[in-house]
């Protein structure tokens, strides 16, 4: 009440000191997010993330904080979609940061960073990327994959094409760092993820695999560290506080690996991950929970490769001790003959046949939860597997004590946490391929299929549909939930949800 009466120029210097704390306070915590206690879960350090403003790809974990407004239950309901704006093609998930919002776009053949603003939609400002050569990438996929990071007043996008581009609040340029393409058919997808003062990139492809951190201010490389013996994949790493100090946890071929936040040193490693890793794991109440699926690694169906000396006995026509790609008669081998190819001279020789067939046999599909806390910071051991419905691109997502999975052809499947065991499977309405991850809030899951089908779930071991959406334009990119508003992104547009 004292503020109400004071004089008007008190009034302002009263406010403008309360907003010079509330700067101080967020810069602090900036400068020091994922810096809970070794206790702490990933609810703890998603809301750390969500209060300092740093925002990246499954930098929440899919989970909303609980002091949001009520999320909308049926999103055809009158007066639930806010807007839809049209937007260019493009796969990154949408990165909201106080009134903005920013993605990536491929359209007539340029790449770009798009600022909109999130109560309209309303483009704010566009920036083109200066890539001269365009990657290779899945015809699935897009150029424009990996999802922007940004604090509210650095804005970060990485494009295969080109590298990472670093922009302030208003699109101007402030540093870049040119980088790819990779040698990879399929193109890149990994994203950018901010731990504090530092940016750090994953890009694992045939050669040259390694995991970077950037001086996020300055775009000056702080370390890089090389992921030898990494073949491609995909997953964007999570950075959390485990046992007093701050851990970089990259899912990638094969095996699972901790890296040190502060010189990029391996802390510890553990195997038993698909060949392809395209999820991201999530990190909760001292455990890891890890999901990895791709073709030929499940028990009953695995791909594999002939003996090298069998092999060249049987197929190398020329007699030259390599195989090129008309003498293979081997169709898992054919279909991944670009990657096989190290070289790339048209040929595989032996050290690639031979590395290749090592992959095969070592690859298994799985979900892990494996104990990762203070105690066991650099030891980790398993507590449960889980081998069946597993999806290849979604990542899991754990709300309330329950990990749930979605995979292609809308079959969901809810585990408890603690004893994994599996409380329900079904397939939800939406029976389409499945890209985007789910998110979770105000009890709600919330699912987008590729074709366009939106399902939203009474969250819980028994889970049960609530309603259904059917936007006919098809998805990719993961929904994000921020204060009250649901934004789904199609190759089309750009929905906001709410209630009314």
């Amino acid at each position: 009440m004292l503020a109400h009466y004071q004089p008007v120029d008190a009034r302002r210097d009263f406010v403008r000191r309360i907003a010079a704390l509330a700067a101080a306070a967020s810069l602090l915590s900036i400068a020091f997010l994922g810096l809970q206690t070794p206790a702490a879960s990933a609810a703890d350090t998603a809301d750390a993330a969500h209060t300092s403003s740093q925002r990246f790809f499954r930098s929440n974990q899919g989970v909303a904080a609980e002091d949001q407004r009520p999320l909308p239950d049926d999103l055809a309901r009158e007066g639930v979609r806010r807007w839809r704006v049209p937007l260019g093609s493009g796969h990154s998930t949408p990165c909201v940061v106080g009134d903005a919002l920013y993605v990536t776009t491929f359209e007539d053949g340029k790449l770009a960073t798009v600022a909109l603003d999130r109560a309209t939609g309303r483009e704010k400002w566009r920036q083109v990327a200066p890539a001269t050569r365009l990657e290779a990438f899945h015809p699935t996929g897009s150029p424009a994959a990996a999802s922007v990071a940004s604090d509210g007043q650095r804005v970060y996008s990485f494009f295969g094409s080109y590298g990472l581009l670093c922009y302030d609040a208003n699109g101007k340029l402030l540093w870049e760092k040119p980088m790819g393409p990779f040698q990879d058919e399929f193109g890149s997808a990994s994203s950018p993820v901010l731990a504090g003062d530092r940016l750090l990139l994953n890009e694992d492809h045939d050669v040259n695999s390694f995991l970077l951190c950037l001086d996020a201010a300055t775009g000056e490389t702080r370390w890089q560290t090389r992921r030898d013996g990494f073949t491609r994949s995909y997953a964007t790493p999570i950075v959390r506080r485990i046992g007093g100090r701050d851990q970089v946890i990259v899912a990638g071929a094969l095996q699972l690996v901790a890296y040190d936040l502060a010189d990029g040193r391996q802390l510890w490693s553990l195997d038993g991950l698909a060949r392809i890793v395209n999820t991201t794991p999530v990190y909760e109440g001292g455990r890891l929970y890890v999901s990895t699926w791709s073709p030929g690694g499940d028990t009953d169906a695995r791909i594999g490769m002939e003996p090298w000396d069998v092999a060249v006995k049987q197929w190398d026509g020329n007699k030259d001790g390599k195989l090129a790609r008309n003498e293979v008669d081997n169709k898992d081998v054919l279909d991944r003959f670009f990657r096989i190819d190290l070289n790339q001279d048209k040929t595989l020789d032996r050290d690639e046949w031979v590395k290749y067939a090592r992959v095969f046999e070592l690859a298994r599909n799985s979900l892990m939860a494996i104990r990762l806390d203070g105690e066991s910071s650099t030891s980790p051991s398993i507590a449960w597997q889980h081998d069946k419905g597993l999806p290849y691109v979604p990542s899991p997502l754990v709300y309330r004590d329950v990990l749930y999975l979605i995979k292609d052809g809308g079959i969901l499947t809810a585990i408890d946490v603690r004893s994994g065991k599996v409380a329900k499977t079904g397939r939800v309405k939406a029976a389409s391929s499945y890209y985007a991850s789910p998110a979770a809030g105000d009890g709600k899951i919330y699912l987008a299929g590729e074709r366009g089908g939106i399902t939203v779930l009474k969250a819980g071991a028994a889970w049960e549909p609530l309603s259904s959406l059917d936007l006919a334009e098809r998805i990719v990119a993961s929904p994000v939930i921020d204060s009250g508003r649901i934004y789904i992104r199609s190759e089309a547009a750009l929905y906001c949800f709410g209630q009314p």
